[in-house]
């Protein structure tokens, strides 16, 4: 028989452990810092980052307790005895990790950030992943400086987490950010994780040093618990410039465990890094060993039902976000940025349908489809959001927008029209694109004579830009244009009024 693929044995962990930066001149590399100099010595400095996140996987119990997992629960109303280590159940406070043998080894995460002096152009990354390790997450410390006392909240202890261990691959808070950002949607796409930061079901430590290009890395420091991506950001970079000062200044960076202010914007020193003899690792012997197989190593004699087959997961997997902006771009044709929009929104924003109510006004006009993304974000989105409305929610379905759309480019309503009736739909009063326009007569001028009327009065009325128009500064004519917008209402096709008024004033 072949052997297993890997086999994963949980180890447990104790818990004992739960200057002035210069004037400096940041250098572009990457999509907002990468390398550092001192003005003057043009030596320059490079920021070196790591990742640690933690996701907290989706389940309703706790890893190996029945308890419940509930955001904001009263403090300790999710505690069995198992999870609060009491005397004859486990020994006292220790949290389970595969330390020794992670489930996955030596992988990476390809991601994507906009770069460029006025970040108006994508650019594509690439992370490499040490392990992912199964692990339990610990008790909350809660600190009431007021009573000089520290309260203990056992409700996370137990609850499963993934561990993602990226190597230091990255150089700045941009950097670190995006991946997160990557991995977030990711997480989410697979239903591993529900990834809300602001609930700490992903939270992140970033590992940062500094050195001198060709020079060994220098001595890091670990921010812990960052559970924004944007405070991440504003961490690392901060954290890489507070260590350039000290060492611009004589000074030497200690291998320690730090906090972010996200008032200040600052780090601040916790506690010293402590040794790996501090976290005692150990086998736990009352787990069994998890084995992995694939279809080629899987016994015939196995049911398959009951073990881990990494193939048939593989064959199940739905699109992951880079593939669906890929696919987004090469079968439409619309920017990556317009692509990140819509698969971010659709993921991270519970915006869940917004790829699909996309691709299915494409499919029902003759419009080009960057022309729908155009009104999707700019309109559809804006409404959403002023409204506080989701997808779902909205008021205006695929095929209303599609209807809408239809009359625009069959030339039968204005832009400016077009965005009157997107407003009347928003109503919500069951009325179509075709009844709206009908009933307020905001169909375009089709009768060519009275637009020539129109034309003429609006020429007549204004005789000072007709003026500058016959002394060559033909720009006024859109002015001209303008007014016979506001006569009619915003029911004259553009083009055919820039002619008429062309013609005329030739």
């Amino acid at each position: 028989m072949a052997p297993p693929l890997r086999v994963v044995r949980v180890c447990c962990r104790s818990a004992l452990t739960n200057g002035t930066v210069n004037r400096l001149i940041v250098v572009r590399r990457c999509a907002n810092s990468a390398a550092i100099r001192d003005g003057s010595a043009k030596r320059k400095w490079m920021g070196v980052v790591g990742l640690e996140v933690h996701a907290q996987l989706c389940s309703n119990s706790k890893l190996f307790s029945g308890s419940c997992v509930q955001f904001s629960a009263p403090p300790n109303s999710l505690v069995s005895f198992l999870d609060a280590s009491l005397p004859g159940t486990l020994p006292v406070g220790y949290q389970v990790t595969q330390q020794r043998c992670p489930i996955a080894i030596s992988g990476s995460l390809a991601y994507s950030l906009y770069a460029g002096k006025n970040r108006n152009h994508m650019i594509s990354k690439l992370v490499r992943i040490k392990q992912i390790q199964l692990e339990q997450d610990s008790g909350k410390s809660l600190h009431d400086d007021a009573r000089t006392q520290t309260l203990i909240d056992l409700n996370r202890a137990g609850v499963g987490l993934m561990e993602i261990v990226m190597e230091p691959d990255m150089c700045c808070g941009d950097e670190a950010a995006a991946a997160v950002r990557e991995l977030q949607l990711i997480l989410q796409t697979l239903g591993t994780s529900h990834g809300n930061m602001s609930e700490g079901q992903l939270r992140v430590d970033a590992n940062i040093s500094v050195h001198r290009p060709g020079e060994p890395y220098g001595v890091r420091a670990e921010v812990k618990n960052i559970n924004s991506a944007r405070f991440l950001a504003r961490a690392i970079d901060y954290e890489i410039l507070r260590q350039i000062g000290v060492l611009e200044n004589g000074g030497k960076i200690l291998n320690e465990t730090r906090a972010f202010d996200y008032k200040t914007g600052q780090t601040i020193s916790m506690r010293d890094k402590e040794g790996r003899q501090d976290y005692r690792f150990m086998p736990e012997p009352n787990l069994p060993p998890l084995v992995i197989y694939d279809n080629e190593t899987i016994p015939s004699n196995v049911n398959p039902q009951q073990v881990v087959n990494i193939d048939h997961i593989r064959e199940q997997l739905p699109e992951l976000p880079n593939e669906k902006r890929k696919r987004l771009v090469e079968k439409y044709g619309i920017l990556a940025e317009h692509s990140f929009t819509l698969v971010f929104l659709t993921l991270s924003q519970n915006e869940n349908g917004l790829v699909q109510f996309f691709e299915t006004v494409v499919e029902q006009t003759q419009i080009n489809p960057t022309k729908v993304i155009g009104w999707i974000i700019n309109n559809f989105l804006a409404f959403l959001k002023q409204n506080n409305l989701s997808v779902t929610q909205s008021p205006i379905s695929p095929s209303a927008l599609s209807e809408l759309l239809n009359l625009l480019e069959r030339g039968f309503i204005s832009s400016s029209v077009a965005k009157q009736v997107f407003a009347e739909l928003w109503k919500g009063e069951g009325k179509t694109a075709v009844q709206i326009v009908e009933q307020k007569e905001l169909g375009l001028i089709q009768d060519h004579k009275k637009l020539e009327q129109i034309c003429q009065s609006v020429i007549e009325d204004h005789p000072a830009e007709v003026s500058e128009i016959q002394q060559g500064n033909w720009k006024v004519l859109n002015k001209l244009i303008g007014q016979v917008q506001r006569v009619t209402h915003g029911r004259a096709a553009p083009t055919q009024v820039k002619a008429i008024l062309e013609q005329k004033l030739s």
